[in-house]
């Protein structure tokens, strides 16, 4: 039945506009109906669970600073209790509809029962006010919209010669371990998701409890033991009538590309050979290429997603039995309310967090403003990317011996021979294209003369058409070859301010010169060795040459990794009045600039792939799954660490300098972002670039539980009705916790009053070890840190005191650093980051 839920609610909207109901149109604003997220103040499944076992014990819940919780998962396993709560709760939801909306036109699209209590319905605004009225109901919020945020990554992270042989090698890394990809679908057919490439065997956990929809798009077998869950969730698009079922398939296959390229970038099989327009790039692998992959499409190409899917999506996830779960997504505004972190999608997060559930998700590509960042809540691991040091470059040499440099996959000129170039413009039939404003850029051949062109280099021009994807590189190559032109050459259109473009495949010599400066000084040089008659100045000669290098083979640069300028930066804005929060986002930065990945043979994200297996793309969308598949490897090694352990582990033991020994810097600008880097701070790159091998050794351990979250939910003013209304716990006389006070690897202190008293507690997973204490105080600001030598044995604790003081007034961010050095080899680093700061008023004094 779950295959064809898409088809019948379809069904249901499509009888709704033929019965003339209220959708969206009727000119009664009080009659336009929207999907709202509707939460009650019962508790959902997995805060039951909690509650049925503690009082099965007889015992209060303990706080983490009371036991280690390291070793205290919350039960995941789907039990027959469980599910006869969750069917209890969807009865009352439906019971309360029928109650409130007696004899009126609604339509429930999801219930959600394991993370939070509540349900998404089709209402107009009376009709949320009655709802609103209700004493079950908690809280009432319009959904919104979201939107989407390697062949040589694993040898850059180290994986072949460090984490992989910890986990018994490749093919065994990450086994066992479930990771839910909350994104666009896959494409079961991939060769990256097949289970027949190893020869052992390729168990699914019995946890797991996930199904696999079967569709027309998506027949039955698309699952195995690799591909081991698949849904999809789409009732709040379908109810807007903007769901194209052909383009975007009601099914989990992926009609876009993003979620097959992420998947297999998180856990793809290993070795699988990347071959694009005719060349050998390599052979991809995942980071946990032997983890099992679930896939909750929630995401569409057609117009993203809405909020009430993901939330579904999350909660069938968690509620499956996923181990981690991945979003390269991002909401498309800021939460508003009392604080960024009240929004449904985060609130669902947390009760996946206490539920075990590591996750993951992409900082956004908004960078690189301040504040620009759109994952904002402190149980949630945001990655932003960075560029790695594989690169390919592509030139052109003119005749007058200047080299230009561009971009394109594609091959080089025979032999370095120097061919004429020919300008679209000026090959022109005359019969038929005189009138042609876009004939430059070379989409039609029919349009342009084959004798002047042939045995030639084409310039065709690069226009803000084919940013709008109105133009393609595809048909330009297409137009060459029918004219038997020896290559391309594309400039940049003066129009085109600021774009950065991706490496484009191209199965013949071919280079698009990516600034406008440098594709004057190419026209410069083609106009000037133009040679006219005196009399008609009609062209007699094209005098210009040149030879394109190539750009197939890789080079490697020493100065990576590097933060991108679309990785979005912190600080964390707490609300939507732009306060900072004490919270450090990113927690950290991984590739995400040029990654090779699978891509789905429907995929139409990016119309220079269109049929290719495989594609390469760049964004923090990108660099989150490199972070979930590494997660995996610690998740295997350490079965019973929490999330917080999890994101500690990442956090303490990564890279702060590049290839070259220096700090890694950060691009500043949208144009031109090599020329204006300056180096990073923690506001790019979180703690810093992520250290695969490190991770799985990192010796001391930040821990956090569910309670120390609720805790510090509670001490934001004014928000004790709003977790009410999310979790269905009362903050009552519970201690509260400040943001600065939560056990995270990092201290962020958005306004540092004078002074002020941080703690710190530490758990040793590793042997018996003893540390010194290091530390560089941010500026403005004097730093000290007790002890500053301690011996902590296995399985201890140790609590670290920090002291921070303001030296100056300022309201200008800076930064600092505490290390931990243990004798037996390991480092753990805090960065600390100080925004405001007030200082003793020495006068008075």
């Amino acid at each position: 039945m779950e295959g064809f839920y898409g088809v019948q609610l379809m069904v249901v909207i499509l009888l709704g506009f033929s019965l003339g109901w209220s959708w969206c149109q009727d000119e009664d604003y009080s009659n336009v109906s929207a999907v709202y997220i509707v939460t009650l103040k019962q508790a959902p499944v997995v805060h039951l669970n909690e509650e049925l076992i503690v009082k099965s014990k007889h015992q209060k819940p303990s706080s983490s600073r009371n036991k280690n919780r390291l070793d205290k998962p919350l039960p995941r396993n789907i039990s027959g209790t469980d599910r006869y709560h969750g069917h209890n709760i969807a009865r009352f939801h439906d019971a309360i509809l029928r109650k409130v909306l007696k004899g009126e036109k609604y339509l429930k699209l999801y219930s959600y029962r394991y993370l939070i209590n509540g349900f998404a319905v089709l209402v107009t605004p009376v009709q949320v006010a009655k709802l609103s009225m209700r004493k079950e109901v908690a809280n009432v919020i319009l959904d919104f919209s979201v939107r989407t945020a390697t062949t040589h990554t694993p040898q850059f992270l180290g994986l072949p010669q460090g984490a992989w042989p910890q986990e018994g090698g490749f093919d065994t890394a990450g086994e066992g371990i479930v990771i839910g990809f909350i994104d666009t679908g896959i494409d079961p057919t991939h060769p990256s998701f097949s289970d027949d490439v190893a020869e052992n065997t390729y168990p699914v956990p019995e946890r797991f409890s996930g199904i696999c929809e079967v569709t027309r798009d998506f027949p039955s077998g698309s699952c195995n033991r690799k591909l081991i869950g698949a849904r999809h969730f789409a009732a709040s698009a379908i109810t807007r009538g903007i769901f194209n079922a052909t383009q975007d398939y009601a099914s989990p296959f992926d009609g876009d590309g993003h979620g097959t390229h992420t998947a297999s970038t998180a856990a793809g099989n290993h070795g699988i050979p990347v071959v694009v327009a005719g060349h050998h790039f390599g052979n991809a692998s995942g980071m946990a290429p032997r983890s099992h992959i679930a896939v909750y499409k929630a995401l569409y190409k057609s117009f993203g997603g809405f909020a009430a899917d993901v939330v579904a999506a999350i909660d069938q996830a968690a509620q499956d039995g996923v181990d981690i779960i991945s979003l390269s997504i991002t909401p498309n505004r800021r939460p508003p309310g009392i604080a960024t972190f009240f929004n449904p999608i985060d609130m669902a997060l947390l009760s996946a967090v206490k539920a075990g559930v590591f996750v993951v998700q992409a900082a956004g590509n908004t960078g690189p403003s301040p504040k620009s960042i759109s994952s904002f809540s402190p149980w949630i691991y945001t990655v932003g990317a960075a560029a790695h040091d594989r690169v390919y470059s592509n030139s052109i040499i003119l005749g007058n011996n200047i080299t230009i440099a561009g971009v394109g996959l594609a091959p080089g000129t025979d032999n370095n021979t120097m061919y004429t170039m020919v300008s679209a413009i000026h090959a022109l039939n005359t019969t038929t294209a005189a009138d042609d404003m876009y004939a430059g850029e070379c989409q039609d051949s029919a349009s342009l003369n084959q004798d002047i062109i042939q045995g030639n280099l084409l310039i065709c021009s690069y226009s803000i058409r084919f940013v709008l994807g109105l133009s393609t590189i595809k048909q330009a190559l297409e137009t060459a070859n029918n004219l038997n032109a020896t290559g391309v050459v594309f400039y940049m259109d003066p129009f085109v301010i600021g774009y950065q473009l991706n490496p484009i495949p191209m199965e013949f010599p071919g280079i698009i010169i990516p600034t406008p400066d440098d594709s004057k000084i190419l026209l410069r040089y083609y106009n000037s060795s133009l040679e006219r008659d005196g009399d008609t100045n009609q062209i007699v000669k094209f005098g210009a040459v040149a030879c394109i290098t190539g750009g197939v083979t890789a080079n490697f640069s020493s100065s990576a990794p590097k933060i991108m300028y679309y990785s979005a930066r912190g600080p964390d804005p707490e609300d939507s009045f732009l306060d900072d929060a004490d919270i450090l986002k990113p927690n950290l930065v991984a590739p995400g600039n040029f990654i090779w990945a699978a891509w789905s043979s429907g995929g139409t994200d990016s119309v220079e792939f269109l049929g290719e297996n495989f594609a390469m793309m760049s964004g923090t969308s990108m660099a989150a799954p490199h972070v979930t598949g590494l997660a995996a490897l610690i998740k295997k090694k350490y079965p019973s660490f929490s999330p917080s352990a999890i994101a500690s582990a990442l956090s303490t033991t990564a890279s702060l300098s590049d290839r070259n020994g220096g700090p890694i810097m950060a691009q500043r600008t949208y144009a031109n972002p090599d020329m204006s880097q300056s180096p990073a701070t923690p506001f790019d790159m979180g703690s810093g670039f992520v250290n695969a091998t490190a991770a799985l050794n990192p010796g001391l351990i930040f821990d956090l539980a569910y309670n120390d979250y609720m805790s510090f939910l509670c001490g934001i003013n004014g928000s004790a009705p709003v977790v009410l209304n999310y979790t269905g716990q009362s903050c009552g006389m519970s201690t509260t916790t400040n943001g600065i006070d939560l056990n995270l690897p990092s201290i962020t202190i958005a306004k540092l009053n004078q002074s002020r008293m941080v703690q710190r507690t530490v758990i040793n997973i590793a042997g018996d070890e003893t540390y010194s204490v290091g530390w560089s105080a941010p500026y403005g600001a004097s730093l000290n840190v007790e002890p500053r030598h301690f011996f902590i044995a296995n399985g201890g604790r140790q609590v670290l005191t920090v002291y921070i003081n303001a030296t100056i007034s300022s309201t200008v961010a800076s930064f600092g650093r505490i290390g931990l050095f243990g004798n037996q080899g390991h480092v753990v680093n805090l960065p600390v980051s100080v925004i405001g700061k007030i200082a003793y008023n020495r006068t008075n004094s």
